[in-house]
């Protein structure tokens, strides 16, 4: 029995030798691997041995005494929160509150926030919301929350007291680079209900849409809008100015409606799991619309990848501003059942493979936010007019009411040239839009 097991062994040991007589580089590299993973391990080691001494240290001598829950709990705050500015620990306070945000109705202001430079700065308001109604704007910095210093708040701690019950107040200070001193904003929480698309006409062939955010019925609603339009197959505005992002399913939806083929965005991380291309589909799209798409640097997010994918699909100009610049993934990974962490796992590329991510997206055509200036000469009358125009003034002068005309209803599906003229970036795109159409011989 003995002689069978030594045979058996010998002839192993026979076939080993051989493999390596004829491979010695595999035995090569796989002596390396094995020696880099000793290593890493070594390296560990030691540095949980370094944390385990400096936690104990602590625990003895802080002159506050602390709990190793405690600690445990700071010392995973501060790893995660200086890996970016979108990771953090979630205990159990932050967790649920998470969860709210993401499930239920809340009260709020309608502000999406981001770090930016270190501050705690406004990606932009929500249309309509309490933050818009009392003057926030896109890149304000938002120095103290009521009387709490926001230099060393993380995200999610500054979103955890901003929000709150409907109807209370918060007071929030800000530095806004337009001003010589920071403001103090007054604001009440009220329950926010977002509108994310709308529509409007603009002269008789130009579609004018808006998108606020990407919730879950965005393509749903501007495939309606493109749909029932009388402009279907002429121009359409895109405008996703101040929109702060959303779902990424809707983002490749609505880039999907005009492009016919080829990836729309594709994400990357450590993990190959979490590597996905996501490509558009031939059905449904509406390929001969002329097409322009109105971005500023309160655009992030959902907004950047469908500006950045359409103009690299080369199937939109891209007008207004440079971009936000957040094209990182984070998902909420539980480590407990009431804690977990939000993890930053991959970053966005677009369809030429550029990242959005701290750069933003660069528009086609650079304009600043204003209105155009004209002269209108209200003096420069016709002679027949001259003496009911001056009968009028006459009027004024002598303290007559003036008869009103009669002033016809704005119809609220409209935009004017008046409106227009209120809004440079926009009257850019109507222009350009009309030059693409005379292009297409629309």
């Amino acid at each position: 029995m003995k002689k069978t097991r030594f045979i058996t062994l010998g002839f192993a040991a026979t076939a080993i030798t051989g493999a390596l007589a004829f491979t010695p580089s595999v035995f090569a590299k796989e002596s390396h691997a094995s020696a880099n993973e000793v290593s890493i391990q070594q390296s560990r080691l030691q540095s949980l041995a370094k944390f385990t001494k400096v936690l104990g240290l602590v625990e003895k001598y802080n002159v506050d005494p602390v709990t190793i829950e405690e600690l445990m709990d700071k010392a995973l705050s501060g790893m995660l929160t200086n890996l970016d500015a979108h990771s953090s620990f979630l205990n159990a306070k932050h967790f649920e509150s998470m969860k709210i945000q993401t499930d239920g109705e809340f009260g709020g202001l309608g502000i999406t926030v981001g770090i930016k430079d270190g501050a705690l700065t406004v990606i932009a308001p929500i249309e309509g919301t309490p933050a818009d109604k009392a003057g926030l704007k896109s890149s304000d910095i938002i120095l103290k929350i009521n009387d709490k210093s926001t230099l060393s708040m993380t995200i999610d701690e500054a979103v955890g007291i901003m929000r709150g019950k409907k109807g209370t107040p918060i007071t929030l200070t800000i530095v806004r680079k337009s001003e010589p001193k920071p403001l103090s904003i007054d604001i009440i929480r009220d329950t926010i209900k977002i509108q994310s698309v709308y529509a409007k006409n603009i002269g008789d062939n130009i579609l004018y849409l808006r998108v606020t955010s990407f919730d879950k019925k965005v393509v749903e609603g501007v495939e309606k809008e493109l749909s029932k339009s009388i402009n279907k197959g002429k121009g359409v505005v895109l405008d996703l100015r101040n929109n702060p992002g959303g779902l990424l399913d809707q983002a490749v939806g609505l880039v999907d409606l005009f492009v016919s083929e080829g990836a729309i965005v594709s994400q990357k991380g450590l993990d190959k799991s979490e590597d996905k291309v996501y490509n558009a589909t031939s059905g449904g799209t509406f390929s001969d619309l002329s097409l322009v798409v109105l971005v500023n640097e309160g655009s992030a997010s959902a907004s950047e990848i469908v500006s950045g994918a359409l103009q690299d699909h080369k199937r939109a100009v891209i007008v207004g501003q440079n971009t936000f610049g957040k094209g990182s993934v984070q998902v909420i990974l539980p480590i407990t059942e009431t804690e977990a962490v939000k993890l930053t796992i991959a970053r966005y590329y677009l369809p030429s493979g550029r990242t959005i991510q701290a750069v933003g997206v660069k528009p086609d055509v650079e304009v600043k936010l204003g209105e155009v200036k004209t002269y209108d000469n209200d003096y420069s009358i016709k002679e027949a007019d001259l003496k009911k125009h001056l009968e009028s003034e006459l009027e004024k002068v002598d303290g007559k009411k003036p008869k009103m005309k009669d002033e016809k209803k704005e119809d609220k599906n409209l935009i004017t040239q008046k409106d227009l003229r209120k809004d440079l970036q926009l009257k850019e795109a109507v222009d350009i839009t009309k030059a693409l159409m005379i292009i297409k011989g629309k």
